[in-house]
């Protein structure tokens, strides 16, 4: 699949992925302007997320902090820059999340980036694989990650590469 950063591996391949870290993305700022856009794309403007000065004077955060939602949805494109897609995957779509917990604040500013370790993946008879991750994104400097979660995909694959 194209479109995804890293060269697509094969079920096989996968299968001998699991219980390792399978992907780290890149580093990426969190701007002002990332919170800005999110707030009106959501209509959340509490101003612990746009109002740097009132964020300041009246927070222990020392300024803005990025939405929980935003930060989540950054692992999107983190996964597309950090995992390799499934060889002859016609389509991948989001199942769901389990024990997602936002832990510590993301400033404006700040750097993240996500880790990705394959925990789970079961090939059903249907041609679905069933994948199973679990992500910790990391704020640069930190001991402290933003978020931790684990994220379940389905991937529908051709016929013959299921039954490898």
């Amino acid at each position: 699949m194209e479109q995804f950063r890293r060269p697509p591996i094969s079920l096989e391949e996968m299968r001998r992925s699991v219980g390792k870290e399978v992907g780290v993305s890149d580093w990426r700022v969190v701007t002002q302007e990332m919170i800005d856009k999110f707030a009106d794309a959501t209509d959340d403007h509490q101003f612990i997320h746009v109002d740097p000065l009132r964020a300041m004077a009246e927070t222990q955060f020392g300024g803005t902090i990025a939405h929980g939602f935003l930060t989540l949805s950054l692992l999107s494109t983190m996964a597309y820059e950090a995992l390799p897609p499934l060889h002859n995957a016609e389509i991948s779509i989001n199942q769901g999340f389990e024990r997602m917990r936002f832990i510590a604040p993301v400033r404006s500013g700040a750097r993240i980036r996500a880790r990705f370790d394959l925990v789970r993946l079961h090939a059903r008879p249907s041609n679905w694989v069933e994948i199973g991750y679990d992500v910790t994104m990391e704020i640069e400097n930190q001991t402290k990650p933003a978020l931790a979660l684990h994220w379940l995909t389905l991937s529908r694959i051709e016929q013959e590469q299921a039954r490898a």
